[in-house]
């Protein structure tokens, strides 16, 4: 974590230069002026200039974490993405600001005091706060999105505190005339380092806006690299420096890599002031106050230590009426070294707020997911240890945990918990039409359930077929027979959320199982290709055969039995090739057969049938979405058929980096157009 102070220290390092430079420039302007009866007055005026200013920034931060703990998960994506936009906007300014103005800096700011001097000591704290005031609102903002972007941990703010400490100490010392400092050649050294720290934080900002939809393209990823432990020490610094990510999506690359080659150039391009200029700015001209506002600024103490006390009591009251009293209460969630929530023990539906603490001591991604198949409903990105952060959701009858991915481990899961009441609750709506009737929906499950029925008929001949493959021990038997198994499975599709604990009993992985591949509830289809693919014996495997035939078989027992929530098949829809793109096509979910994109396909075919039995309702509230996500799986599909050569799957972990960008750019085109279809077919209360 050490990386992550290096670019805030250098944050703070030059912002406090420059604004510590600004205040040693009043002073020694002050000192300068020889009249020793007001100096004292005038240096107090100064200081208390600083002082509001330092208020105004400190309140200023104050507000904007609070305001972003306020918010909706989605809510605060798009708060922190635009805030760092407009920081990335501000100290890019700045920075050239400053190539032009280090070389006459002192003789600007002489002008000024000369002329507050004349006025009274409320000017002097005036022009203080001022020329302090802008520093210190860019800093606020700036090291506040460089904090988000790295985690929320105390430990860039650490850095910053102590950047900001060298800038104090040099100052005085120049103050003091006791070190000489070439100011042109450190602000334009430090700025390029700012540069590409701020590139980064551009980057993060646009992933914030993508993951709130106010920017399009957050399934079209240029890289997925979190195979790699983000605990390495040259992880750490790269992404300490850069404030980059692991996964990052073509438009924060291309984002990242315009900024820096843009503001580089422009930056670099030698520049020439006209003499004209340079003597006029060696020469100030003369000013003389105006006499009306002599008396009025001379007695602005009043104002100006209401500019002190105004933001901390803005803050405060902020704080105070922006709350909401009356919204869901909060539930605190811990997230440990060795377990991921396990003080989460009781759900109520509807609208809930999480306070997601990490004492893990790592770095983590942290996911509030459905129990069935493991789709996010809220997560919290980059939480660092030590720190908190709040996500609100809404929550749908059913069941849930949590799953936590810390830095450099495997990711574990909490203890799953399922809702107290709210018998159907749907999610937020966005697009401005109302609510389905549940009913609406009832026939299109009606026809998925009698799909999904002749499914399981389907894979209990095929694990019949698996079973008797390892009975015999044929082991490359057992494999051909495993894979279409497999597949069946995948193209059940949306019924997962209604199956219950058979599902993952039939189909999980060991995410998140005490003793991972080999403990003993490590059942199911993964299961057996894990043991096919590692050299277990068939004899090891039988019992696993043998159990995954009795769950199907109970499965197929409790079907009629089972109901499926209308609001679990609209979100399916979506989140059957989001899941694929999660698990199967980085590898996640492989255990040694390299199926990713066969098992992708497969959930083509079971995202069309769903599409299918929904398209009517698709299209009577957004005319020509179906035809263009059909489109989109064509496209998709084609693809993923590309990967297979005479009849072999490529694994898609090593297939050639054309296939690979084939697919993704496939499937991400199908996610973005097939994402508003939970929200057009919103489901309301029955």
């Amino acid at each position: 974590m050490w990386a992550d102070a290096v670019p805030n220290l250098l944050i703070g390092l030059r912002e406090g230069l420059e604004g510590g430079l600004l205040v040693s420039i009043l002073l020694a302007a002050v000192r300068r002026s020889g009249n020793s009866a007001s100096t004292s007055q005038a240096v107090r005026s100064i200081w208390l200039g600083v002082l509001a200013a330092l208020m105004l920034s400190l309140s200023f931060g104050a507000v904007l974490t609070f305001s972003k703990s306020e918010l909706s998960t989605r809510a605060q994506e798009a708060f922190g993405g635009i805030l760092s936009v407009i920081a990335v906007v501000l100290v890019t300014g700045m920075i050239f600001w400053m190539r032009g103005a280090a070389r006459d800096l002192s003789g600007h700011l002489n002008s000024q005091v000369d002329i507050a001097l004349k006025i009274g000591a409320g000017a002097l704290a005036v022009t203080a706060f001022l020329a302090v005031g802008r520093e210190g609102l860019e800093t606020a903002l700036f090291l506040w999105t460089a904090v988000q972007a790295s985690g929320g941990t105390t430990v860039p703010l650490l850095g910053a505190a102590v950047g900001i400490a060298i800038a104090v100490g040099l100052c005085w010392l120049l103050y003091r005339r006791a070190i000489k400092l070439n100011l042109g050649v450190f602000f334009r050294r430090t700025a390029i380092a700012l540069i590409v720290i701020a590139g980064g934080v551009l980057a993060y900002g646009i992933g914030d806006l993508q993951e709130s939809l106010l920017v399009p393209g957050r399934d079209w990823l240029a890289f997925n690299l979190t195979g790699i432990s983000a605990g390495s020490w040259w992880v750490s610094i790269i992404r300490g420096i850069t404030n980059l990510t692991t996964s990052m999506t073509w438009l924060q690359v291309v984002a990242y890599v315009l900024y820096i080659g843009t503001v580089l150039t422009l930056f670099l391009r030698p520049t020439t002031a006209p003499v004209e200029q340079e003597a006029e700015q060696k020469q100030p001209k003369e000013r003389t106050p105006v006499a009306w506002a002599q008396p009025v600024l001379s007695n602005a103490w009043t104002p100006v230590v209401a500019v002190i006390l105004v933001p901390v009591l803005a803050a405060g009251a902020f704080a105070l009426f922006a709350g909401r009293p009356g919204g869901p209460a909060t539930q605190a969630v811990t997230i440990a070294a060795n377990a991921c929530a396990p003080d989460f023990r009781s759900l109520k539906a509807g609208d809930q707020t999480f306070t997601v603490v990490n004492k893990s001591g790592h770095l983590g991604d942290i996911y509030f997911v459905r129990s069935s198949d493991g789709g996010a409903l809220g997560e919290v990105e980059n939480l660092g240890p030590g720190t908190q952060r709040a996500m609100s959701v809404t929550v749908p009858s059913g069941s849930y945990r949590w799953r936590c991915q810390l830095a450099g481990s495997t990711a574990t899961t909490s203890t799953v918990v399922p809702t107290e009441g709210g018998s159907n609750v749907a999610f937020p709506r966005f697009f401005g039409v109302a609510p389905l009737d549940p009913i609406e929906v009832g026939e299109a499950i009606k026809q998925y359930q009698t799909y999904v029925a002749g499914k399981l008929v389907t894979l209990a001949a095929q694990v019949k077929t698996l079973r008797t493959a390892i009975d015999n021990g044929d082991v490359n038997a057992a494999k051909a027979a495993w894979l279409p198994a497999q597949l069946t499975w995948e193209r059940v599709g949306a019924a997962y959320d209604s199956f219950g604990d058979i599902a993952a009993a039939i189909d999980d992985g060991p995410d998140g199982l005490p003793a991972g591949v080999n403990d003993p509830t490590f059942t199911g289809l993964r299961r057996i290709e894990y043991g096919l693919w590692h050299g277990q014996s068939t004899s090891v495997l039988a019992p696993y055969g043998t159990k995954l035939a009795a769950d199907i078989a109970e499965l197929q027992k409790k079907m009629p039995e089972i109901t499926s929530q209308p609001v679990d098949m609209t979100i399916r829809v979506h989140e059957i090739l989001e899941d694929a793109q999660r698990d199967h096509l980085s590898g996640n979910s492989d255990m040694g057969a390299g199926s990713g994109f066969a098992e992708t396909l497969a959930d083509v075919d079971g995202t069309r049938v769903v599409l299918g039995e929904l398209a009517q309702l698709i299209n009577q509230r957004r005319p020509g979405l179906v035809n263009t996500v059909q489109s989109d799986l064509d496209t998709l599909q084609q693809a993923l058929e590309a990967t297979r050569h005479n009849g072999v799957w490529d694994n898609e972990k090593a297939a050639p980096i054309a296939e690979r960008q084939r697919v993704n750019a496939a499937i991400g085109q199908e996610l973005e157009d097939i994402s508003p279809v939970p929200d057009l077919l919103e489901i309301g209360a029955s």
